[in-house]
């Protein structure tokens, strides 16, 4: 899907009247003009390799600039992606809208890529949300909506099979003449599963029709489609139905496990993640992922694997999901045989993973192959307030002692007032993973039976921040952080009273920026907060990023703090003592390109660039903030502040050993 992948496949055309080819985002303003094929389909923009594309403005920009290099090329876009229509209503180029007229009832996910218009930077409202950023639109400030939808896709059924539809949009030139009954809107169907089939579906459909082709060949060609690629991929494994899919961001991943969760009999689940080039180095975005789900199903068996299974595990772990760790797709097999004869197997994997897995489980599905041995379901202990916090890693491919959700220890009274914790603008400042930092904080007072409360601060009436024990705050994208700054910057007082009184805060990365006195938003300088004593410049261009796995030694945290930096901000300290840590990596950069430092620490407040979430790899540093959050309780309701009961912290602590070796 790159420049030479495509001139290749131009060369072997053999006599091919038509070509439909893919192509990747950031390499189409290299392809369409030197293409200028007749259409262009647009199905959807996500959040995807952040560390290779930026920000989703970045990829816009690339589409909006091939198109117009290629004038004579009619943009074919899913009218339901707010970020596809930004796109249409601002090229000289012909476009056509198609999508779903009609809401889908699904059950919503935590994080969308698009809730901000992009013509004024209101939010968004919807009739209804299909998932993500997707449904009908519009902004109550500026008028910009879902369009009229050329094709659209009505009585929409969704079922485990698969999914129907009819097609309502222009017909083809053999259709019936004006003066001749007019033919019911063409119905299709497909034995395909999800509701982002029928996108895909419709996408296809609607070209095919702008291609002249009848309704039966696309019926045709939709009941034949039986993917080979390891995409959807479908196959018989001994006495058990295996799927295997790719999964490369949050919406896809959601989707996935809308498919498994979908499936009425207990079922094993393996997601394979690798952080290749090809797959983004970045690993954040399953923070963004709605794992949750997966805990309703007890009668589910999870796996983690690929390169990052240690980070998959302890983001599954925070979700309240026991996962064993795995190799291949041998050992899925072995646990749904141990399950039942019947139990179905799904492999999601990302894009350099999911050909091993692909391949792994075709070798199982061969006539006259051998099947592993069924492999019985672990007993997993439960972490105890008895647990040491750090325990040897488990070198073996089976589960850690605590990779089990621990149970909460007894804790104090439920009449006991919560520990507060106020999340800044979680809708608006989460680009990458962050809020799982939130995660991590709340399930780790959670398990040891501390009550907790997550108080969102999203406009002026929340800043009352007397009765909130620890704030976090988070980064976003500039039009995001934009509209966060404005409201933070009438309430710097407030937030400045909150850390002179000892109150801990954690700031990440653009919400770490804005703490200084000076910060770059939409290229430009503007002032920041005044907290801290540092600003931040730019260097260079928005493409001059600092990017990179990074590990830090922090004063008083025994093991290597671990992370990921993606920013193009380079911030300089009055006082470099008071950075938050020394780089003691072979790659990264912190601050900036010179101090070999990241981070700023004064206070209550720890700011650094670290994603990932920070948090999550590094429970040392979560139990130095919940101790200052305590102590803060335990001032303010004049009580002995809750003890922090050790908790068995191996499996973060073998994904932070993993990162830190590498």
């Amino acid at each position: 899907n790159m420049n030479t992948g495509i001139a290749s496949v131009l060369l072997e055309r053999g006599r091919a009247q038509q070509g439909v080819i893919e192509c990747d985002e950031l390499w189409l303003p290299h392809v369409l003009p030197q293409l200028q094929p007749n259409y262009l389909v647009l199905l959807n923009l996500f959040r995807d390799q952040l560390d290779r594309s930026g920000e989703i403005d970045v990829v816009q920009q690339c589409i909006r600039r091939a198109l117009e290099e290629s004038p004579r090329t009619t943009l074919l876009f899913n009218a339901d992606d707010p970020l596809c229509t930004a796109i249409a209503q601002t090229i000289p180029n012909r476009c056509l809208a198609f999508g779903i007229a009609q809401s889908l009832g699904l059950a919503q996910n935590t994080v969308a890529d698009a809730q901000i218009c992009q013509s004024c930077s209101r939010p968004l409202e919807y009739a209804y949300h299909q998932y993500g950023q997707l449904g009908d639109y519009h902004c109550p400030s500026c008028g910009f909506s879902r369009p009229d939808l050329d094709f659209s896709a009505q009585q929409v059924h969704l079922g485990p099979a698969g999914v129907s539809f009819s097609l309502l949009g222009p017909q083809p030139a053999n259709s019936p003449r004006p003066e001749e009954p007019e033919a019911p809107a063409p119905r299709y169907h497909a034995d395909l599963p999800g509701a982002y089939m029928t996108y895909n579906l419709t996408a296809a459909a609607a070209a095919a029709t702008l291609l002249d082709c009848p309704q039966k060949a696309i019926q045709q060609a939709m009941s034949n489609f039986a993917p080979q690629n390891g995409r959807l991929e479908r196959l018989t494994v001994g006495t058990h139905s295996a799927l295997v899919n790719l999964a490369k961001n949050p919406t896809g991943m959601n989707q996935n496990l809308r498919i498994a969760l979908s499936e009425p009999r207990p079922f094993v689940l393996g997601v394979f993640i690798n952080d290749h080039d090809a797959d983004g180095h970045d690993v954040s975005w399953l923070w963004d992922v709605d794992f949750e789900e997966l805990a309703t199903r007890a009668d589910a068996r999870v796996f983690a694997g690929g390169i990052r299974k240690h980070d998959l595990q302890v983001r599954l772990k925070y979700a309240g999901v026991p996962a064993d760790l795995v190799e291949s797709p041998r050992e899925l097999v072995a646990a749904a045989q141990a399950m039942s004869p019947d139990c179905p197997v799904f492999a999601i994997a990302n894009y350099t993973a999911l050909p091993a897995v692909k391949t792994g489980m075709e070798q199982l599905s061969k006539p006259g192959a051998k099947l592993p041995t069924p492999q019985p379901t672990a007993t997993k202990p439960t972490a105890s307030s008895e647990s040491s916090p750090i325990e040897p890693p488990n070198n073996g491919n089976s589960s850690h002692p605590a990779d089990a959700t621990p149970s909460p220890t007894p804790g104090p009274s439920a009449n006991v007032p919560p520990v507060v914790i106020g999340h800044f603008f979680p809708q608006l400042l989460n680009l990458y993973g962050d809020g799982g930092n939130v995660t991590v904080l709340r399930q780790r007072l959670a398990w040891r039976g501390i009550p907790v409360e997550v108080r969102p601060i999203s406009n002026h009436a929340d800043f009352q921040l007397d009765d909130v024990d620890l704030v976090f705050l988070g980064g976003a994208p500039d039009r995001e952080q934009e509209i966060a700054s404005a409201a933070l910057t009438q309430h710097a007082q407030e937030l400045q009273a909150f850390l002179d009184a000892g109150g801990p805060c954690l700031a990440i990365c653009g919400g770490y920026q804005m703490l200084g006195r000076s910060w770059i938003l939409n290229g430009q300088s503007v002032p920041g907060l005044g907290i801290g004593a540092f600003e931040t410049r730019r260097a260079g261009t928005s493409r001059d990023r600092l990017v990179g796995n990074m590990a830090l030694r922090v004063p008083g945290i025994a093991h290597p703090v671990t992370g990921y930096e993606n920013h193009a901000g380079r911030t300089y300290l009055d006082h470099p003592e008071q950075a938050f840590g020394q780089v003691v990596s072979r790659e990264g950069h912190g601050n900036n390109d010179y101090d070999r430092a990241d981070g700023y620490a004064f206070g209550s407040l720890v700011a650094t660039y670290l994603h990932g979430p920070v948090l999550a790899k590094n429970p040392e540093l979560a139990d130095l903030l919940l101790t200052r959050a305590l102590e803060r309780w335990s001032r303010r309701h004049g009580m002995p502040a809750p003890a922090l009961t050790p908790l068995d912290d191996s499996a973060e602590l073998q994904a932070n050993a993993f990162m830190a070796d590498r």
